[in-house]
């Protein structure tokens, strides 16, 4: 399976009919899967998963968070998760937020955060898929990959050997953004994967003194994008200078959330 494109329609392999994912550690039992992608970084992905996590949360499911992001992680730091993960016979433990969301990093395993992980490829996809396999998730209701930015090593692993139930596709406002989500959307049809939708980060900024919508970084191309590929737009998420506030204590999960009601309503 190393060289598998995921492209089944072009392959004389004989492995069509077996299933190419990775299994569960026998101690977890994980329900939905759904990665959240960008083209390109600086979208604002990881908070975005974070508040869609915490979203999920709140409605009564147990969620976790698979930080797949190995070069620049930054999900335990947005729950104020602090410490090594420990293991035991059940295999690594995922740490806990303080709602209980279920975090795996590979923050939480280096002897200090600062810590760089200079890796190649290959080293940090078996890394990932060691986050699937050895962690003991336990019971999820709903999982979310942060995916790095880009369509390398990481979403190419995740795709072909994890169960993906779709992805969510995280954007700005720009027009160059524009055509890196294209890039990131053709990638999850080759690999046939869903696409829940598209996310639209800083949107806009409501000003608290005039009470004015100002679409600090121009007239959003988002609509445009999803006509072309036939996707809806779940959530234009405004610009709120609280949301990173929160995140830089550790305390992400105390942020609004009210916005991310209909990406929710299509993970049922």
């Amino acid at each position: 399976m190393s060289s598998c494109s995921g492209n089944c329609s072009s392959c004389s392999s004989d492995c069509k009919d077996r299933d190419p994912h990775l299994k569960q550690n026998e101690y977890s039992n994980i329900k939905k899967i759904y990665a959240v992608v960008s083209g390109k970084g600086g979208v604002g992905k990881s908070s975005v998963t974070s508040l869609l996590a915490s979203a999920v949360q709140k409605m009564g499911n147990q969620v976790a968070i698979l930080d797949a992001d190995v070069t620049g992680p930054s999900i335990p730091k947005m729950f104020g998760i602090e410490g090594r993960a420990e293991a035991d016979a059940s295999g690594i433990i995922p740490k806990e937020s303080k709602t209980g969301i279920r975090v795996m990093s590979i923050n939480l395993l280096l002897e200090t955060p600062e810590q760089p992980v200079v890796w190649r490829g290959p080293v940090i996809s078996g890394v990932i898929q060691q986050f699937f396999t050895d962690v003991a998730w336990g019971d999820v209701d709903y999982m979310f990959v942060d995916m790095p930015p880009g369509t390398g090593d990481v979403p190419l692993t995740v795709f072909q050997s994890l169960k993906v139930d779709g992805i969510i596709v995280v954007t700005t406002p720009q027009d160059l953004v524009g055509l890196i989500v294209s890039k990131a959307i053709n990638m999850a049809e080759m690999m046939n994967v869903p696409v829940v939708g598209l996310v639209e980060n800083m949107s806009y900024f409501m000003c608290p003194n005039c009470n004015e919508k100002h679409e600090i970084f121009g007239k959003s191309k988002t609509d445009e994008v999803a006509e072309k590929f036939g996707i809806p737009v779940l959530a234009k998420l405004p610009i709120d200078v609280r949301t990173p506030a929160l995140a830089d204590k550790g305390a992400i999960e105390l942020a609004d959330t009210d916005a991310f009601a209909p990406v929710v309503e299509k993970l049922k």
